[in-house]
């Protein structure tokens, strides 16, 4: 109980030191996975706000919480139908700073529980980034950096870039990794995009649970291309809708030292999602 009690505690410290923050924004999201043998949902729910301090800095911090439940069911020879729901909280804490007219410096810190049922010390991981930015031209940015993610289903320093073209006042084109996209507005209330990212996760396994292959903990890793429509049905709201593929998708048993003991072997699949978002 103590140890729930600090974890909990470090992540709402930045809620109560942010509580008079007006800009900000509430959002939940969920999606299906199905697979040839498993089908994957999961939900989020976060807040996000935003301070600016002076002309030159900006701070945001995310609050977020995850849950992803898994369905055996498509392949009745799996026998591991314990392992059918994990839960992530994190908190990105992020500050940017403004070095010159044409520079920018980002720096982010992000603690994570990735857990099964029962929250322990141990479930604790500490990701962050560190990138800069510099303005091309008028219309162009370009990003470069470092971070420590999970997008491959372990916790992994890899570097990070993207290079940024705003072509008019309706589209802009995003180019890098993990994360590339094209997006158009054709109004003030429609945005389309198509997303191409890497992503993943991992979590850790309840010591009861822990198997006799040595395994430890969950991970899921597959990089996903995807069509977007984000409509502002309101002043405050926006709704999100989205379907797309995930391709090289991974679900593996691994052991503390991150080597595979198990392949799910689950085979591609499609994603479909919605989402709704308050933003003040």
């Amino acid at each position: 109980m103590k140890t729930r009690f600090l974890i909990c505690s470090f992540f709402l410290i930045s809620i109560f030191s942010m509580k008079a923050q007006e800009n900000f924004s509430v959002y939940a999201n969920a999606k299906t996975e199905p697979t040839d043998k498993i089908k994957f949902n999961e939900t989020n729910i976060g807040i996000t706000f935003i301070k600016e301090i002076g002309s030159r800095n900006k701070i945001t911090n995310i609050l977020e919480y995850s849950n992803l439940k898994v369905n055996y069911e498509l392949d009745s020879n799996i026998t591991y139908t314990n392992l059918d729901q994990f839960n992530q909280i994190q908190n990105k804490f992020e500050f940017s700073r403004k070095i010159s007219k044409t520079t920018n410096m980002n720096f982010s810190i992000t603690p994570t529980v990735n857990f099964q049922s029962n929250l322990d010390s141990n479930d604790f991981t500490l990701l962050g980034s560190f990138q800069v930015q510099q303005q091309l031209s008028s219309k162009t940015f370009f990003s470069i950096g470092m971070a420590r993610t999970s997008i491959f289903g372990s916790p992994k320093f890899l570097p990070v870039a993207s290079l940024n073209y705003k072509v008019n006042n309706e589209a802009y084109l995003l180019i890098g990794f993990p994360d590339s996209k094209i997006s158009y507005s054709n109004n003030i209330r429609n945005k389309f995009s198509v997303n191409n990212s890497f992503n993943g996760n991992f979590y850790h396994l309840d010591p009861e649970n822990n198997l006799s292959n040595n395994a430890s903990k969950v991970s899921l890793s597959q990089m996903t291309t995807a069509l977007e429509y984000e409509r502002n049905v309101d002043k405050n709201w926006f709704l999100n809708f989205k379907a797309g593929y995930d391709f090289n998708k991974k679900y593996n048993l691994i052991d503390k030292d991150n080597h595979k003991v198990y392949d799910f072997n689950t085979g591609n699949g499609y994603v479909l999602g919605i989402g709704i978002k308050y933003k003040q």
